[in-house]
């Protein structure tokens, strides 16, 4: 059997690689070590994205494809030490404000209610204590009726329901009878009813110029006898139906007299104050007083936050500006504007049948009012608790899956509360820091330094 060349050179090159096959499975444990010193592995970019997918998906070696310089990843007792808080970035709205003092001050003519001496007399007893919370009808003090003017109209008054009665009587005996002579007389006595009704009318108007109330003075006719005291008691609220949702309490601002003090009519016994609804009286300067008239005219809402303190607690939302000041301050260049705070009780307590109410605010407390100025939709905003700067660089920290990255971030408006970063895709609809963002930035320092264990604070 003959081949042909092209068959001879075939068989030649397969004798050849089984040759080599051959020889390299005998001589593997020369040539394998040395072999593997010139292979290099491939690894992923940093920033590949389909590692974040799997990392947030919980698939893979956590660290795998990350700088290790800007991924942290903290313990529970870490996250509760720096005070570690969480939340989804969703594009939101922000306003771009000023703010400007304020102070929370009582509505003039509304807030206080002075209880006066509705007669002349001496004060017997006091109900309530200073600071005790009552509602109206509650009594506060009883009076013993002095005044000499008061007892004699007292006096002529019931000598007048007496004769009255006498004449009612003898009309009524007269009426029974048909003589003639006895019908003359009826005639008379139903004339001196007529005057003696007249009489008791005119008394009993002077009685309540003197101050009594027609239940007093029906309290007279009913027992015959004169009024010797009375009980003062705290008054009705003003009836305000814009101000019906509110839970409207007196409390005892003030106690002016003392148990056994003569008092006049019309003296002072009393201030009560009902701080359902207060004032936040703003103090703005002339550069503001167009922002201001034209918040007042669109009736933009504003908001309020403590001067001092946490700014979360405390904070007042959605008011509006109820009226500007017509004048300026001569001497700060300054002028006035005011705001309807509804306020509500944040503490209520009883103790020996007194009780006692703390309001959320009180005349006098420092606020800010932030003015908005200018409005911008659709923006990424983060309490700056929540971003970090580092000479000209400015991060935050993404969270994926149990570890936090670190990430540069353009900031295009920075306030103290609040920062708008600008949107690059990268963060809208993930998990960032919102609060703890220095103290982690810190520990990446730290482990970039060497100064601690790379892999303090987290497990692999």
């Amino acid at each position: 059997m003959r081949f042909s060349k092209l068959q001879i050179r075939w068989l030649s090159i397969i004798g050849a690689v089984l040759l080599a096959s051959i020889l390299s499975l005998v001589l593997r444990d020369r040539w394998l070590p040395v072999a593997k010193q010139w292979i290099t592995p491939i690894q992923k970019p940093a920033d590949d994205p389909s590692e974040d997918d799997q990392s947030e998906s919980g698939h893979g070696h956590p660290h795998a494809g990350h700088d290790e310089t800007t991924t942290l990843e903290l313990s529970k007792k870490a996250s509760q030490n720096i005070g570690l808080q969480t939340a989804k970035v969703e594009l939101q709205p922000f306003e771009r404000t000023i703010a400007v003092p304020a102070m929370v001050v009582e509505r003039p003519g509304r807030s206080r209610v002075e209880v006066t001496a509705p007669l002349t007399g001496v004060v017997t007893r006091i109900f309530p204590i200073e600071a005790e919370a009552i509602q109206p009808g509650q009594p506060l003090y009883e009076l013993r009726l002095t005044h000499e003017d008061l007892v004699t109209a007292q006096r002529d008054f019931l000598r007048s329901v007496l004769e009255l009665d006498v004449v009612t009587s003898e009309v009524q005996r007269l009426s029974t009878l048909t003589d003639v002579i006895e019908g003359k007389r009826l005639l008379e006595k139903k004339y001196q009813k007529k005057i003696a009704e007249g009489t008791l009318h005119a008394q009993r108007q002077g009685l309540l110029l003197h101050g009594l109330s027609e239940q007093q003075i029906e309290q007279i006719i009913k027992t015959r006898k004169l009024l010797q005291g009375m009980t003062v008691v705290a008054p009705p609220f003003v009836k305000d139906e814009q101000h019906q949702e509110f839970e409207h309490v007196y409390h005892v601002h003030k106690i002016s007299v003392s148990r056994g003090q003569h008092v006049s009519a019309g003296a002072t016994l009393a201030v009560l104050a009902d701080h359902c609804e207060l004032y936040l009286e703003g103090n703005a300067f002339e550069q503001d007083a167009e922002r201001l008239t034209q918040a007042a005219k669109e009736g933009w809402d504003m908001k309020a936050v403590p001067a001092a303190g946490n700014p979360s607690n405390g904070q007042a939302q959605q008011l509006k500006v109820l009226y500007l000041a017509d004048r300026v301050e001569p001497n700060s260049r300054a002028f006035h504007f005011y705001m309807s705070l509804p306020n509500k009780i944040a503490r209520d307590t009883t103790s020996d049948d007194h009780r006692f109410i703390g309001w959320k605010y009180r005349p006098g407390q420092r606020m800010q009012v932030l003015i908005p100025i200018e409005r911008w939709e659709d923006q990424v905003v983060l309490p700056v608790d929540g971003v970090v700067q580092e000479g000209a660089e400015t991060y935050v920290f993404k969270q994926i899956g149990n570890q936090f990255h670190r990430v540069a971030v353009h900031v295009q408006y920075r306030d103290k509360d609040w920062v708008v970063i600008e949107d690059d895709g990268l963060l809208v609809g993930r998990m960032v820091a919102v609060a703890g963002a220095y103290q982690m930035q810190l520990a990446l320092k730290n482990k970039a330094g060497g100064g601690i264990d790379p892999h303090a604070g987290h497990t692999h």
